[in-house]
């Protein structure tokens, strides 16, 4: 179920709010996970028993490693969860890549059923990872509730595409936060979540319409073409993503809890590295937490360092999907940060302006990677945007008003000003003191919402990037 569905919009979630609101604080939690499961059930029926069967095995193994720190019952339940993602995200890949290697040397080929892939299978999988090892480093004890370790796992909000959300971050939430439900906090959320809404409809998806017209047609591509694709899907991934986010942190603040945020202007990021604590920032974290650290991080030399990192983003990108692509992205990203390590980030301090230039054409470019499937193809669109092709070009017919427009103002949220961002943080900031900020944002919600619900009934476009990750 996506949240920017007419099903979702019109019928569960004032379904759902009406009855969470009504209910007492002691059924709260039951109502939650039962809302959670269906949510999770319109989208993968099939995986439901699997996954529940999981976290049983995750609840019951932890009171086991985290009494006598019993490695066999840590590395079990790990291995199962590992088990799991490889299976339903990486089977068919390596099946394939087998494939191709028997027959190119003339050796019978494997028969295979493919795999379905379950959504959401890889915020999951981290999340329920993240859990498990805090309890077995004995950062937190595990949750005595199979009720609310349930909760936690299949929250609606965040557990098809994130944000991550670890354990130790919510666990006093799950009990503690009802505290919170009052108007003005449950009055933000809702402006939080039409915020991101008006995100992915109005912006992303527009944006995202061209850039599959111009992806699409790589053999009519020409200079101008590649430039308008890849700058469309360059602020349609970041919108799609960012206002995903900014809709499960605004339903969980509807419901009481504090998500971490996600996004923060990355592309105002003067470095590579910058832009990583910028874009997906639960993900940064997780990664730095869970992979780099463990690996030795930067405690080994300069050497250890850059192997660690690149292996880092090598699977950061294979995290996003099983195909070469996506590792050459994340492969893209850990050589430009080694590259950093080794002195291009002292350069960097020193161009001010240029650096944002340097980092957002670098990520444009990786963009590229991410977005089509093949390195031919990839390496096409690329040759095209360094191509001068001046006697084909009109510069005029490059997109429609409507698509300039909202290009136009994608430009302005992306780079907004940090003056600007002080200005709206003030704002939140005297929401519940000042009556007519109430108002406006209230007023500004029912506006947005209502011209979000127009722009779903008047197109069948409306992907969310992150679903198949």
């Amino acid at each position: 179920m996506v949240f920017s569905s007419i099903l979702f919009l019109v019928y569960f979630l004032p379904i759902f709010l009406l009855v969470y609101y009504v209910l007492p604080n002691t059924y709260k939690n039951t109502w939650l996970v039962i809302a959670s499961l269906a949510f999770y059930t319109w989208g993968a029926p099939t995986f439901l028993p699997i996954l529940l069967l999981s976290c049983v095995l995750d609840y019951v193994c932890t009171f086991y490693f985290a009494r006598k720190k019993g490695k066999l019952w840590f590395a079990l339940v790990l291995t199962s969860n590992i088990a799991l993602l490889f299976y339903f995200k990486y089977a068919n890949f390596f099946t394939v890549n087998l494939n191709l290697f028997l027959t190119h040397f003339e050796m019978q080929a494997l028969s295979w059923q493919e795999v379905a892939l379950p959504i959401g299978i890889s915020f999951l999988t981290f999340q329920k990872i993240s859990y498990l090892v805090d309890v077995y480093r004995k950062d937190c004890e595990p949750q005595q509730s199979f009720i609310n370790y349930l909760l936690f796992i299949v929250l609606f909000p965040h557990s098809i595409a994130g944000p991550i959300v670890r354990y130790k971050d919510i666990k006093a939430q799950l009990l503690g936060r009802f505290e919170n439900l009052n108007a003005s906090f449950i009055f933000l959320g809702l402006f939080q979540f039409v915020t991101g809404l008006s995100m992915k409809v109005i912006i992303a998806n527009p944006l995202g319409a061209k850039a599959d017209l111009i992806f699409n047609a790589l053999p009519n591509l020409d200079f101008a073409q590649a430039w308008m694709g890849i700058i469309c899907y360059t602020f349609q991934i970041y919108f799609d993503f960012a206002g995903y986010s900014a809709m499960a942190i605004g339903l969980g603040k509807m419901m009481g809890f504090i998500i971490p945020d996600n996004f923060n202007f990355p592309y105002t990021a003067h470095s590579i590295t910058e832009f990583w604590k910028r874009w997906h920032i639960t993900l940064s974290s997780w990664m730095k937490d869970y992979l780099y650290i463990p690996l030795g991080g930067n405690r080994n030399g300069n050497g250890h360092t850059y192997i660690n990192l690149f292996i880092v983003f090598m699977l950061s990108g294979f995290w996003h999907g099983a195909s070469w692509n996506f590792l050459l992205w994340g492969a893209f990203h850990g050589m430009f940060l080694v590259i950093e390590r080794l002195g291009l980030s002292k350069v960097l301090q020193k161009i001010g302006p240029f650096a944002m230039l340097y980092t957002f054409l670098t990520v444009m470019i990786a963009w590229v990677f991410f977005r089509l499937e093949h390195f031919s193809d990839a390496v096409f669109f690329i040759k095209h945007l360094f191509t001068w092709q001046g006697s084909s070009i009109d510069w005029f017919n490059l997109g429609t008003r409507r698509e300039i427009i909202v290009l136009g103002i994608a430009c302005v949220f992306a780079f907004m000003p940090l003056t600007m961002q002080n200005k709206l943080n003030k704002l939140y900031k005297a929401y519940p003191t000042k009556n007519w900020v109430s108002y406006f944002l209230m007023f500004l919600s029912v506006l947005l919402y209502v011209l979000c619900l127009g722009e779903i009934f008047a197109t069948g476009f409306n992907p969310f990037i992150y679903f198949k990750f």
